[in-house]
């Protein structure tokens, strides 16, 4: 199923929640809210807690059911909207790539890196999830010379419960996640994207055969299954939420040209661009 508003749009809408001169932002969740069309974020990683609530969220070409309490996860590349049936509550946090450059905290990136890989939990216990939620909340309304640090600290306890609840298999790595994080951040970035991992391990200064190692170890694939996810994804965020032509993604996704996009889309997919695009 899919919004079909923002749909022949060259370019996927991007949405700016957060003033210009704050790094992060925690807030209850606007109870006002429905039905929102198809966008992506500017530049920040979403965390959205609800407590109750009914209705579907759609990230990508995924949807999930809202079935309070939940929690979701929504990176900055990816589209995402709500078809809300019921009113919500529930909190957000909205965090800049500015707030994790200037965290000197390598344990909460650690842990940012790994969030980061979810995209929606159901939470059993909710108390504590919920009293942090508030003093964030609490504490996000003032600036002190603290204000930075207290908030470096609840966010560590936040997100540690919510992956001891997830259980991610990255948690049990004995691999430090920095080159790999390092790569998802160029992935990430917003610049044209190159299919080839001798691209990427040459910005990240290290070979092809050591960023496949570090993504084996880290996420149980291979660095080239780790690019061909992202430029999956891409394609078909492209597909679904613009008008360009399949020739012009295979060139935006660095093919070389639209046929061996079409059977590369075909072989990940089992199903051509234009099928997938159809049928979406």
């Amino acid at each position: 199923m899919k919004n079909n508003e923002g749909y022949g749009n060259t370019n996927i809408p991007v949405k700016n929640k957060i003033e210009l001169d704050k790094n992060i932002k925690i807030a209850p969740f606007k109870n006002s809210i429905r039905k929102t069309a198809p966008h992506k974020h500017d530049n920040y990683f979403e965390i959205v807690y609800l407590s109750r609530g009914d209705g579907f969220h759609f990230i990508d070409n995924f949807r999930y059911k809202v079935e309070p309490p939940v929690m979701f996860f929504v990176r900055k590349e990816q589209v995402h909207y709500w078809e809300l049936t019921q009113e919500p509550q529930g909190y957000v946090i909205i965090v800049k790539k500015s707030f994790i450059e200037k965290t000197l905290d390598k344990q909460l990136k650690s842990l940012f890196s790994n969030v980061s890989g979810l995209s929606s939990i159901n939470i059993s216990k909710t108390d504590t999830i919920e009293r942090i939620f508030e003093l964030l909340t609490s504490e996000n309304k003032t600036q002190t010379d603290q204000t930075f640090t207290i908030t470096e600290g609840l966010l560590k306890a936040l997100i540690s419960k919510v992956l001891e609840i997830a259980k991610p298999t990255l948690l049990k790595s004995e691999v430090k996640p920095d080159l790999y994080h390092a790569f998802l951040n160029l992935l990430n970035a917003g610049m044209p994207l190159k299919n080839k991992i001798t691209h990427y391990a040459g910005e990240l200064n290290t070979s092809p055969q050591n960023l496949n190692a570090v993504c084996r170890k880290i996420a149980n694939q291979s660095a080239t299954e780790v690019l061909s996810e992202f430029i999956l994804s891409e394609a078909k965020r492209l597909l679904i939420y613009t008008s360009k032509t399949v020739s012009e993604i295979a060139h935006e996704l660095d093919f070389s040209d639209a046929s061996h996009f079409i059977k590369y889309f075909k072989k990940a997919t089992r199903q051509t661009p234009q099928k997938f695009r159809f049928n979406a």
